[in-house]
């Protein structure tokens, strides 16, 4: 059962302009791991923890750090979550995660799927 759905679109140009402006941001969004990227990299990465806050319904508690995106061997994308994020997704039951991301010219997009093994059960218990 889809227990969340989050998309994201983040421009390169003013993302690089207020990475520029405010190079705390690094630090504050990025683990260590992905600070060490490029830019298009870190943009592409940052919709995609807005696309994960927004498929866990956007609460306003959630750590930057706590959601990491890594790369499989194959080069496909994958979420490694922590702390606050984990913590959010197990409450809701998200226990499968589906990631896509893309660039193109100035633009990066991220589109998240939370999932659960679980069916959906209305408020009256029919499924």
């Amino acid at each position: 059962m889809i227990v969340g759905i989050g998309v994201d679109v983040a421009s390169l140009s003013r993302f690089e302009q207020r990475i520029t402006r405010v190079p705390a941001l690094r630090q504050r969004l990025f683990t260590a791991a992905e600070r060490e990227l490029p830019l298009r990299s870190l943009a592409v990465r940052f919709a995609a923890k807005e696309a994960v806050a927004k498929a866990l319904g956007a609460p306003g508690n959630l750590r930057w750090q706590d959601c990491e995106v890594v790369r499989e061997e194959s080069g496909a994308p994958r979420l490694r979550l922590t702390g606050t994020v984990a913590a959010r997704a197990a409450d809701l039951g998200a226990q499968h995660w589906h990631i896509s991301l893309s660039h193109d010219g100035d633009c990066a997009m991220a589109f998240v799927v939370a999932e659960s093994d679980t069916a959906a059960t209305s408020a009256g218990g029919a499924a």
